[in-house]
């Protein structure tokens, strides 16, 4: 583990500000998701699912490392591929949406958006 970032459970990063209600839909919904962008991404959750069971069936038989790794790396390129598309859509909708209405909504996607962004450093 990389002593300058230690293992932290609950990390802060992860908390993102709330959204005035206005900007978020009913029960924590998106205020608009593309159709195409949903149903590409329920197929690559599906494919990913059955990915993950495959890599622990591929542990609990003791398989080859390095085909283990391959496969990890498939797993993760796969979920990379889906955050893509969950970041297109959400600065194309609630991102454009709050900076649109100016003042509090605005800064505080703008907080969201640097909590977010350090969720892959």
């Amino acid at each position: 583990m990389n002593a300058s970032r230690p293992h932290r459970k609950n990390a802060k990063a992860a908390q993102v500000p709330a959204l005035p209600h206005s900007l978020i839909g009913p029960g924590g919904r998106a205020v608009a998701l593309e159709a195409a962008i949903k149903t590409g991404n329920l197929k690559r959750l599906r494919r990913i699912e059955g990915q993950v069971r495959g890599l622990y069936q591929m542990v609990q038989q003791e398989r080859y490392c390095a085909d283990i790794l391959v496969q990890v790396a498939a797993v993760q390129q796969a979920l990379r591929a889906v955050s893509r598309e969950l970041w297109k859509n959400h600065l194309q909708h609630c991102v454009s949406h709050a900076l649109q209405a100016g003042g509090r909504p605005a800064k505080a996607v703008s907080e969201e958006l640097m909590r977010l962004s350090r969720l892959w450093q």
